[in-house]
């Protein structure tokens, strides 16, 4: 297996970088190509995991080992294929992945395409407990919880209804922190506590 590329950075795509190792061009499938875009021409280290299929062998690039190894983790789900893995990991931190499969937040999972219920619950019951070493407990217990998808709804509703009421997207953006916070169901309830917080300001 190819644990890792250490060459010069050549060329970035849409979905894969090219590294030059002594003459040979790599071309590495990244979640995030651009991410590496300060380093172009330069010498770069990828964590790579070799991924190896009767008709395909793709080499899948990451910037940390701990992304690495969410990757590897992510595509022994059953229903995670390569592609899903990517793109789940290309979208999160590791320590916010990782607290929201310790907590069973099955609502967090499915934001990301691809995943329904059942996946979902899949990885939890596959993962739960196996990841925690990439972050430590302090961070666990200091991250803010994920933002699931109807209260960030919420959130945009009632950063629309402030729009509309004349404040500036610098005012609304102050109190965002707050209202991400807040543990409130309703966007009426939201737009009362946002206000509250914008006549303090």
């Amino acid at each position: 297996m190819i644990a890792y590329v250490r060459g010069v950075l050549t060329h970035i795509y849409d979905d894969n970088i090219v590294v030059d190792v002594q003459g040979i061009g790599y071309e590495i499938v990244c979640a995030n190509p651009f991410a590496f875009q300060d380093l172009l021409n330069q010498e770069v280290l990828i964590y790579t995991y070799h991924y190896v299929r009767e008709d395909v062998q793709t080499l899948f690039g990451f910037k940390t080992e701990d992304e690495k190894y969410l990757f590897m983790k992510l595509i022994s789900v059953s229903g995670i294929g390569p592609k899903s893995g990517l793109a789940i990991q290309g979208n999160v931190s590791v320590s916010d992945f990782v607290a929201a499969i310790e907590r069973e937040d099955e609502k967090y999972l499915m934001n990301f395409p691809g995943i329904g219920k059942k996946t979902a619950r899949q990885i939890i019951l596959d993962l739960k407990g196996q990841l925690t070493g990439l972050v430590t407990i302090a961070q666990m217990a200091n991250e803010e919880p994920a933002i699931d998808h109807d209260k960030r709804e919420r959130l945009n509703e009632t950063k629309e209804a402030l729009k509309a009421l004349g404040y500036s997207s610098q005012e609304i953006k102050t109190i965002m922190p707050s209202l991400e916070r807040a543990t409130i169901e309703r966007t009426d309830e939201l737009v009362r506590k946002a206000l509250t917080l914008l006549m303090k300001n």
